[in-house]
């Protein structure tokens, strides 16, 4: 992903509002699976860590990145924003800025 992509990406995620919220119990199976169903629904989703939570942010977000095979785009405080293309190429919601190519 090139930087003018995930800037593009985080210009979406400022309006949205988190669908997922990591508190007291951390990562649970059940967080993981719904951030996966939501990714597949919405592409880009937001999720915050509660103020309960230990762990850091930033190890949560490489943790579901990883799990939900996403794209990390950002983490802000405790806001994580990732990015999943739909796998199908007609059902994609959000088209990315073309990556430029070198001559």
């Amino acid at each position: 992903m090139t930087s003018k992509q995930r800037a593009y990406l985080k210009s979406l995620a400022m309006n949205l509002d988190p669908i997922y919220h990591v508190g007291k119990a951390s990562l649970t199976t059940e967080i993981i699976a719904g951030v996966r169903e939501a990714l597949e629904a919405r592409e880009l989703v937001k999720i915050a860590v509660l103020k309960n939570c230990i762990d850091d942010p930033k190890e949560i977000a490489q943790v579901i990145a990883e799990r939900t095979r996403s794209q990390l785009v950002q983490v802000i405080g405790k806001k994580i924003v990732l990015y999943l293309p739909a796998s199908d190429p007609k059902k994609q919601k959000i088209v990315l800025p073309e990556a430029k190519t070198k001559k």
